[in-house]
């Protein structure tokens, strides 16, 4: 209870105020693309580093959920394949975070992709949606996903 009450008082001492326009907003940004999952995973991953960012991680997360199935009661196979790579841009984060401290609870940045049993070659991709004070991060991602799936 006390580190709870410090806490709430030094984040108020920072003047950081929570708004509506501050949080992502569901739903996400998503694209369908038709092919092969590993190409379009590639695509990603070069799409990242192509804009002089460093993959944190790749998350299998899939195979995570396949491997756990029965473990934890699972009765179906959610995904055929499905990653997601976490990535942070020092400049672009510095960026929102001046704006407001909060924003530290967006970083690292995502991309998922899944492909579904029942629609196998269909490839979903996509990020969160940040609005406010999160718009240089907006515009980062949706320049990876441009690049990563040849958008115009």
């Amino acid at each position: 209870m006390r580190i709870t009450i410090a806490l709430l008082f030094v984040w108020a001492g920072l003047g950081v105020t929570a708004s509506a326009d501050d949080i992502p907003v569901s739903p996400p940004v998503i694209h369908e693309v038709e092919g092969d999952f590993d190409d379009i995973a590639f695509g990603v991953e070069n799409a990242i580093i192509n804009a002089g960012l460093v993959i944190e991680t790749r998350s299998h997360a899939g195979e995570m959920l396949a491997r756990t199935k029965e473990d934890v009661g699972g009765k179906r196979d959610i995904y055929t394949h499905a990653e997601i790579f976490t990535f942070c841009s020092a400049k672009i984060s510095r960026e929102v975070m001046e704006i407001d401290p909060m924003n530290i609870q967006f970083c690292p940045y995502s991309i998922f992709l899944f492909e579904t049993p029942d629609a196998p070659g269909r490839i979903t991709v996509g990020h969160p949606h940040y609005g406010g004070s999160m718009a240089p991060v907006q515009e980062l991602l949706d320049g990876i996903m441009a690049d990563a799936l040849m958008l115009e």
